[in-house]
């Protein structure tokens, strides 16, 4: 298991009975670089990463301290927790290096400042954006929606009809996790007024996030024992001011999240398992059946749910295809764009010799070319992803 989603129990991070590829068996695919040489340089610092060692940081350091939750009564749950690295693969080696292509540069037309005037019925629809994991890196995320000319100087959106869809996990590891989602949920409604959207599905953290607020150290059926989301939420780089900001309008807004969305054929879906397909055989049944168990049931309902999309790696070695063609068999769309499995472990580049941070020079390709992962590893000194699709 990657030390980025930890929870108590030996829960299995491949996406079950379904597909068992062999997890030594690395993906071939292709890099495509959405800049110019030397933009991240020049669009972050040099030091824009170094203030938080995100999976090493975590093994390092956890579990981290911090004041009590003023509702329930906390202990740091696992002290002295020593997570482990699994043993890091070999790098697949590809030849000569893989082609690349620019993902789509900012918008070339200059938009008008908001408030942007009503749009006529007639005007086509604009160009559409993922965005991987952001896990509370909110600076790096402004500058890379900056970058691509989504949003001003001052934040606000910018980008007219334009499309954006968060592929989730917006807090955790992060410096300020509730100050993404306000950012989201301004560019929401920005978006709206200038014809265009900004949408976001739910990701693991979200449920979990969700599950420690409202569930907090209330014991849990795992299959090692009895665990809680507020333990869970801890060992997972849970920060305790992003708890003690949570306001009844974040919990509506998350709650309310989709789990899997089609937009222009894209299937997108926040983690690279086929456990989607246990919750439903269409995109809105899917949909409803997470909305349902998150208002109805109960924390065991709560905690399987999370479990089941904690899972990854469906997607990898030869059985990979065949997990993406069962989605998309069900759900629609020619290619799957996930985020939750970090670029740097699923090609097996999370150390380099030399200790640097790994190179993610932007989305990566693979299963045949039916899906696109976009956790570019921000909370490992990697780099957070926005594309314009389609790649």
């Amino acid at each position: 298991m990657t030390p980025e989603d930890r929870f108590p129990g030996p829960e299995h991070p491949d996406s079950g009975p379904r597909h068992q590829p062999d997890l030594d068996v690395l993906p071939y695919g292709t890099y495509y670089e959405p800049e110019p040489a030397g933009y991240a340089e020049a669009a972050y610092g040099s030091e824009t990463y170094s203030g938080y060692g995100g999976a090493r940081y975590l093994e390092q350091h956890w579990p981290a301290t911090g004041q009590a939750h003023n509702v329930h009564d906390q202990q740091a749950a696992h002290p002295g927790y020593e997570p482990t690295l699994p043993d890091r693969p070999s790098p697949v080696h590809q030849g000569d290096d893989p082609p690349t292509i620019e993902l789509g540069p900012p918008l070339a037309e200059p938009v008008p400042a908001y408030p942007y005037p009503a749009p006529g019925p007639d005007e086509p629809v604009g160009p559409l954006y993922v965005v991987g994991d952001v896990h509370g890196y909110l600076e790096e995320l402004r500058a890379e929606l900056r970058h691509q000319g989504l949003i001003d100087a001052d934040g606000h959106w910018a980008a007219g009809r334009s499309r954006i869809w968060f592929l989730g996990d917006f807090t955790d590891r992060g410096p300020d996790g509730i100050g993404v989602i306000d950012l989201v949920m301004q560019l929401a409604a920005e978006a709206a007024a200038a014809g265009g959207y900004c949408r976001a599905l739910m990701g693991n953290h979200e449920l979990l996030f969700l599950g420690a607020a409202r569930y907090g150290d209330e014991p849990v059926q795992s299959t090692a024992g009895t665990a809680s989301f507020l333990a869970a939420w801890r060992l997972n780089g849970g920060q305790q001011h992003d708890l003690d900001r949570l306001e009844a309008h974040h919990i509506s807004w998350l709650s309310r999240l989709p789990a899997i969305a089609l937009e222009d054929g894209h299937l997108l879906l926040h983690s690279d398992t086929t456990a989607y397909l246990e919750y439903g055989e269409s995109i809105p049944d899917v949909n409803d059946a997470v909305h349902d168990l998150l208002a109805d049931e109960g924390v065991d309902e709560w905690w399987d749910c999370f479990r089941r999309f904690t899972k990854r790696f469906a997607f990898r070695g030869d059985a990979g295809p065949q997990a993406v063609h069962e989605l998309l068999d069900a759900y629609g769309g020619s290619r799957v764009v996930h985020g939750h499995s970090p670029i740097p472990y699923l090609t097996g580049t999370v150390h380099a010799d030399d200790g640097a941070p790994p190179h993610i020079p932007g989305p990566y390709i693979y299963a045949d070319d039916l899906a696109v992962a976009m956790d570019g590893g921000v909370t490992m000194e990697g780099r957070l992803l926005v594309a314009r699709l389609p790649i």
